[in-house]
């Protein structure tokens, strides 16, 4: 299946499990999918780690580009998969001219109880296979939640191990309906 014209856009907090949900969503209806992440750390690969405000001027780097390549995907008409811990209230305005081009758009929050984010989040801590940089970011609580762009919104508890998909796909099937071929 392919959607035409549809923008997901999965977002939370470091540690709610957006990574693996977007991926998964991916697989399901053969989208691509543009992560904060994957242009976040080939930058911190070239211009190094640095302090937290280092990373946070990366976050917005790489959030741009994010941002910039939606917009020029969905304007050629190819539907696709944001994921990143989007900031409500400041991205609206980055992500609104990607949004003219998108027919569909759905947004999902991954949300887990704050002591299984915490443990996840100490879990990656001693893992070789995150990057280092990640290290310097901000994983304290704080505000997360919807972007105030139009579409459905849907929230995903991603606590159960492993996660119950068939739900979420089920129900981003539906709202997508028009613009699955």
């Amino acid at each position: 299946m392919s959607a035409t014209h549809s923008l997901i856009l999965i977002t939370g907090l470091p540690g709610t499990g957006k990574t693996r949900l977007a991926r998964d969503i991916a697989r399901h209806f053969g989208l691509p999918v543009l992560a904060k992440d994957a242009i976040k750390e080939p930058l911190f690969e070239v211009l190094g780690t640095g302090d937290r405000e280092h990373s946070r001027r990366l976050s917005d780097a790489s959030f741009a580009v994010l941002f910039a390549m939606a917009r020029e995907l969905l304007r050629a008409g190819t539907s696709l998969i944001l994921e990143g811990n989007f900031r409500p209230g400041e991205h609206e305005p980055h992500l609104g001219d990607a949004l003219h081009f998108a027919g569909h758009i759905v947004q999902v929050a991954c949300r887990v109880d704050e002591s299984v984010r915490a443990a996840r989040l100490q879990a990656r801590a001693g893992d070789p296979s995150r990057h280092a940089g990640h290290a310097v970011g901000q994983y304290s609580p704080g505000a997360s939640g919807f972007l105030d762009i139009p579409g459905p919104r849907i929230e995903f508890d991603s606590s159960e191990t492993p996660p119950r998909y068939a739900p979420l796909l089920a129900r981003l099937e539906h709202e997508l309906s028009d613009a699955i071929r």
